[in-house]
């Protein structure tokens, strides 16, 4: 009996450009020997596929369990089509598709086969810095428009020579359809600068660069989605003065080193850091360092740990590879850091990076492919075997979060450090990549600047934008101007609903009941005070949420300034829990007296302070008291030095806390750590206790609240939690109490993941209404 032919159209969404799908659906369709043809457009991937039915069905079981590794598949729809008696596959051209638009890939780390190739001396690409494939090599960074073709990215300007023409356009070779596929007859070209000279040819360059590393030289390389600044990583002069170019005195500076070995002679590495560390992101991990590892230790000084990662392009791999013929020191680790000076925006373009990077770099690694979209490297640590991220931008970056029902489009601008801003279109929420502190011009030239890149990109004008409520952000400040000058609804979030609203909308459990312990440096309260320690209960109304717990309040002596100052903030405390002068303490001994004096007239009259529940200041005053850090010279520095102090420590003593109805009581946890420094305990000891005490506060709360509320679910987030000690006690001691513990896994719990939260709750809004933030928010 013959089998009945069928025709099946589907339309697939995801990521499904630039990742090798339609050579794979080309290939299974002719290993299933099915007729038709599959094409992208702005959706994603159409085809029509004809063949008999167990075949048809066969050939859509394995279109998701055989997808690229790379392919993503979010939606796949069908129908049926009269049958035409088809029995070859093709694809087609690409074509539009009104009012729909595709995903947009992140850039993929060089692949193992490009690897080979590029260091195989009989092969065509041999040492070729841009050599890629289907299954790697930049994506978002050189995409100008969708869908994903080669016309829409910046490679458009280099003509594919005709053996590559060739191999893009055979359905056998792994380049088949690689949208930025060169060699080196047609690809970009690398080229060096020192002090207006230019050097060219790539064995001339490469020597050029290893030559200036190896003599110390800091040399401003160009990536996939911006500058690095580079020096030798084991060389302390170069470190220092790098430092001292660059304005940033003490955050610690990424390191890049060859391979996995390196790695882990320079840091302990589990199974996980080790997987993270070699996924196709290849974000920055942060490790813990050896006793004695080989490096500067001003790459990162007072910690225990490095963030490493390892070359994700044929660049950087060249830059760690001995040139062929040349004797000269090749690099073994490399300090990679951000192109930009502290607080500036990350250089792109060659040009920009001649003029602002002119006093830092002695020499510079360019090359003529241009950078459409700005991308910092991601970061991420390792918590309970799970991935936390830190920083998500480069090979995250731009993959949505899909969201559990569609709904307007919905521009939600962020917090003002750490900024990203999420743009939703239909039941996609997408955040930009890290963007940074919005403190200067630039900052928020290049923020408004990526704004209308995304929205032109996906095609869509925002209907309704949200903004945090804090009125003094620069972020709300834009949203107000660009809201005005549309006529658009602004929705005022509150900032730690919109942390809490972010956790669950990455876990798709908006509308259910949890508690959310959002845990911060400082954020606008609804009682227009500052918050930073509060448990927030949500239920099936996402668009409420009641503040039922929160750390005891405490005075900001100087407001922003106590922020830079942790030893105000332990004088502010000590004070509080009635402990006295502590002359004999470590903070009163760090202020000259002029200053202590200041601090003192403000405590005791109130002028000049605002009180706050922040549980990030509680660490930067436990810092203080302990001696470890009393002003800091980047964000949460002194709390950061804390969780390293502790991680050393040998015992833990318990220091007491006290519940006092819907309030955690920190002072008898802190009159512990004064007499623990009076009675000569160890600072790591003392750390450790501080961490273990507010631990276990936070989970008793948290346990009472839920369990009064009948709610089973607890979620962590703010940026407190990105401490690894602070989260694996306050887990495991609400999981050995019976709770759901929900953590952030696809955004971070910083600021950094707060315009997620800010999206969902915008189209909760728009669905029916959401409160006031500052009259009708949480409370």
């Amino acid at each position: 009996m013959r089998p009945v032919i069928e025709r099946r159209r589907l339309i697939v969404r995801g990521v499904v450009q630039g990742v090798g799908f339609r050579p794979f659906v080309a290939g299974l369709a002719r290993e299933l020997r099915l007729g038709g043809y599959c094409g992208n457009d702005d959706a994603g991937v159409f085809l029509e596929i004809e063949g008999p039915a167990a075949d048809l069905d066969e050939f859509a079981r394995r279109l998701h369990v055989d997808a690229p590794p790379l392919a993503v598949l979010t939606d796949v729809r069908g129908a049926t089509r009269a049958p035409r008696g088809e029995c070859d596959f093709r694809i087609v051209e690409s074509h539009r598709a009104a009012g729909a638009r595709t995903l947009v890939p992140p850039d993929v780390a060089t692949c193992a086969d490009c690897l080979r190739e590029l260091h195989d001396p009989t092969d065509r690409r041999h040492r070729h810095p841009f050599v890629n494939c289907t299954h790697c090599g930049p994506r978002y960074t050189v995409i100008t428009d969708l869908p994903y073709d080669r016309p829409a990215t910046t490679m458009a300007r280099f003509p594919m020579c005709p053996t590559c023409a060739r191999e893009y356009a055979d359905p056998t070779d792994r380049r088949y359809h690689a949208q930025p596929i060169c060699c080196p007859d047609c690809g970009p070209r690398i080229f060096a600068e020192h002090d207006g000279v230019r050097v060219d040819g790539d064995t001339n360059v490469l020597i050029a660069v290893q030559s200036a590393i190896a003599a110390g030289a800091i040399v401003a390389v160009k990536g996939l989605g911006g500058f690095h600044l580079v020096c030798d990583a084991t060389d302390p002069d170069a470190v220092a003065r790098l430092r001292g170019r660059k304005h940033r005195p003490a955050k610690p500076f990424a390191l890049m080193a060859p391979d996995v070995a390196a790695v882990a002679g320079l840091c302990d590495l589990s199974a996980a850091e080790r997987d993270a560390l070699t996924a196709p992101a290849r974000p920055i991990v942060l490790l813990r360092a050896r006793r004695g590892a080989a490096v500067a230790a001003a790459v990162a000084p007072g910690l225990d740990e490095l963030g490493v990662m390892l070359p994700y392009t044929p660049l950087h791999h060249l830059l760690f590879a001995p040139v062929p013929g040349h004797d000269g020191r090749v690099p073994r680790l490399l300090v990679a850091t951000s192109g930009n000076l502290s607080g500036e925006p990350l250089c792109t373009d060659n040009a920009e990076a001649r003029g602002r990077l002119a006093a830092i770099a002695d020499l510079f690694l360019m090359h003529d492919r241009d950078i459409a979209v700005p991308c910092e490297d991601s970061v991420v640590a390792v918590s309970g075997g799970a991935e936390v991220p830190l920083r998500r931008s480069r090979g995250y970056a731009p993959m949505p979060v899909l969201l559990q029902q569609p709904g307007p489009v919905v521009l939600a601008v962020g917090g003002e450090v750490k900024n990203t801003f999420c743009l939703t279109r239909q039941d996609f929420a997408f955040c930009s990549a890290h963007l940074g502190d919005m403190g200067t011009v630039d900052s928020r030239r290049a923020f408004e600047a990526s704004v209308a890149r995304l929205t032109a990109l996906h095609r869509v004008a925002p209907e309704v934008v949200v903004a945090d409520a804090h009125p003094g952000y620069a972020t709300r400040q834009w949203a107000e101007r660009y809201c005005a000058e549309r006529d658009l609804d602004l929705v005022m979030a509150a900032h730690h609903h919109a942390h809490v609203a972010s956790l669950l909308a990455e876990h798709g459990r908006l509308g259910t009941a949890v508690l959310g312990i959002a845990y911060d440096g400082t954020g606008y309260g609804c009682d227009r005070t500052v918050w930073g320690g509060e448990l927030l209960l949500v239920g099936p109304d996402p668009m409420r949420a009641d503040r039922v717990g929160h750390l005891r309040s405490f005075p900001l002596p100087g407001g922003d300034v106590a922020v830079r100052t942790p030893a105000r903030v332990a004088l502010a405390v000590l004070r509080e829990a009635g402990i006295g002068d502590g002359d004999d303490l470590p903070p009163a001994r760090a202020l000259g007296a002029d200053e202590r004096a200041l601090v003192e007239s403000q405590l005791s009259t109130g002028v000049g302070c605002v009180r706050t529940t922040s549980a990030g200041r509680l660490f930067d005053a436990a810092a203080s008291v302990l001696g470890v850090r009393h002003r800091i010279s980047y964000e949460a520095q002194a709390a950061i030095e804390l969780e390293a102090l502790a991680r050393s420590a040998s015992t833990a003593t318990e220091l007491p806390w006290s519940l006092d109805g819907d309030l955690l009581d920190w002072a008898g946890t802190f009159a512990g750590l004064a007499d623990g420094v009076r009675h000569g305990i160890p600072a790591a000891d003392l750390a450790a206790s501080f961490h273990h005490a507010l631990a276990a506060g936070t989970a008793r709360l948290a346990a009472r609240a839920a369990d009064a509320a009948g709610v089973h679910t607890i979620g962590l987030t703010g940026g407190v939690f990105q401490n690894r000690l602070m989260l694996a006690d306050v887990r495991t001691r609400l999981q050995d109490s019976g709770f759901e513990v929900l953590t952030h896994r696809r955004v971070p719990p910083n600021d950094g993941g707060l315009s997620l939260g800010q999206a969902a709750l915008g189209v909760a809004h728009a669905r029916g209404g959401i409160p006031d933030a500052g009259e009708r928010g949480p409370r």
